[in-house]
């Protein structure tokens, strides 16, 4: 975590009003939440729609902190204690990280995209860390309060980021690339998530390219090559770039792709060498190809990608396959969801082999606008191949959109619409039997994972 005086925080965040006998007294720590005050931090107080941090920064220095920023137009700031004026909190709680990344002068990998990115972050820290000591985003601290906390935390000796980009609106991927200034950006793909807000999948395109803002001049782009948005933007800027991709025209391209209950074997294109990757998918292989390629490009050795791949561990339920007791096999696919990532995790299910049944457990996909959500919906349920999956579940009014789609394919018999997760749980545990599969995924709104538990 950072550790300077309060007169280099100061300067760092181009603030005044420190009292001079505070100048040498030395933060460790940085915090937003004065829930969580520990002796020694410094509390920055965040203004939002509906709280206001400036209420809690008295409370903070009671319980230890060493300082507190304070905007300027805020009136009645702290008698006591150190206090340290800005501009803006915000601002300067970003200004603070960009400041002290810059002084630890380590190599810096950013990740974005409408599906994965969290997958591929996992990835890319794993090979990492077989060279470097590596520092990667935690939970979801990955929009415009997070990332800079989680370069805050990160401590004097690490050698490598990797920080996760999110965004809901145009100009936040490039508020976060110009604080990280990465040296290698990776865009996972472009999908439908936060059509709501931005439109259309090219506004997404334009919107996820914005991590290039802050590309350092010898940085490099790591892109799905197999998205026309992205090739017909990319080949119109002056940058180096990688693509990758399923297709063969890609510079990372999977060859001998093959699926088991532990992971994925695969090539790379032109390279003899079969790598194992102990997580469930074939589209995660395209994941793993994005972090193969940052890796080498950041400096670590074939040895060390093969030796990382078998280490990887993904955060929490992102294609967990669990077992009961008495040898139901349940994946947990509940973080969250978009009509491409549900359309592979399908795909998943159709490629396993070797279970008696196969029982898809689908919820709604959330944050898809009011006049796409039914036709994406519908789109889902149409390529289930009955032949393949032998019974769909559904929650959710939306998720009665997928089984709408599901029954130009599927028996009605087969297909089970739930408002009810409690009903919902109640009728799976009648269809499923020892030996079978049972894949569950939705948007993380859905709380799916509470079927899962019911399960297992």
């Amino acid at each position: 975590m950072i550790q300077r005086s309060l007169l280099d925080i100061q300067t760092m965040v181009n603030g005044s009003g420190l009292p001079s006998d505070k100048e040498k007294v030395m933060v460790q720590g940085v915090l937003t939440d004065s829930r969580k005050i520990e002796s020694g931090t410094l509390f920055i107080p965040i203004v939002g729609e509906t709280f206001d941090g400036h209420r809690f920064a008295e409370k903070a220095l009671q319980e230890g902190s060493a300082a507190t920023l304070w905007n300027r137009s805020e009136p009645n700031p702290p008698s006591f204690g150190a206090v340290i004026l800005v501009d803006d909190t915000l601002k300067a709680l970003q200004q603070l990280a960009s400041e002290y990344l810059a002084q630890l002068q380590l190599k810096v990998v950013g990740v974005t995209g409408s599906n994965g990115k969290t997958t591929t972050k996992d990835m890319v820290a794993a090979l990492l860390s077989t060279t470097y000591k590596v520092h990667k985003t935690k939970g979801n601290f990955n929009n415009h309060i997070g990332l800079p906390l989680t370069i805050l935390s990160m401590s004097e000796d690490t050698e490598a980021a990797v920080l996760e980009m999110g965004m809901s609106n145009r100009g936040e991927i490039e508020l976060l690339s110009n604080l990280a200034k990465p040296d290698a950006a990776i865009i996972t793909n472009i999908g439908e998530s936060h059509l709501m807000n931005l439109g259309s999948r090219e506004g997404i395109a334009e919107a996820k390219l914005e991590i290039v803002s802050g590309l350092k001049p010898d940085g490099i782009l790591i892109y799905d090559g197999d998205e026309p948005l992205l090739t017909e933007r990319v080949q119109s800027m002056t940058i180096k770039s990688i693509p990758f991709g399923g297709s063969a025209h890609n510079q990372y391209a999977p060859e001998e792709i093959s699926q088991t209950e532990n992971g994925t074997f695969f090539k790379i294109k032109g390279r003899n060498e079969k790598l194992f990757l102990p997580v469930l998918g074939k589209h995660n292989v395209n994941n793993a190809l994005a972090a193969i390629a940052a890796a080498e490009y950041i400096g670590v050795s074939p040895e060390n990608i093969n030796e990382g791949l078998k280490e990887i561990q993904m955060t929490g339920m992102r294609l967990e396959l669990r077992k009961t007791k008495d040898n139901l096999a349940v994946i947990n696919d509940a973080y969250n969801a978009s009509p491409t990532s549900m359309k592979a995790a399908i795909r998943l299910a159709v490629d396993m082999q070797g279970y008696n049944q196969k029982i898809l457990v689908l919820g709604d996909i959330l944050e898809l606008g009011e006049d796409l959500e039914v036709k994406f919906h519908q789109e889902v349920g149409k390529t289930i191949d009955s032949q393949k999956i032998d019974h769909l579940f559904t929650f959710g009014k939306l998720g009665a959109e997928i089984a709408a789609g599901a029954l130009t394919n599927m028996d009605k018999n087969h297909v089970h619409v739930y408002q009810d997760k409690q009903e919902l749980v109640h009728q799976l545990k009648q269809t499923a039997n020892p030996g079978d599969l049972v894949l569950i995924k939705a948007s993380r709104g859905m709380k799916l994972e509470e079927v899962v538990n019911a399960l297992v």
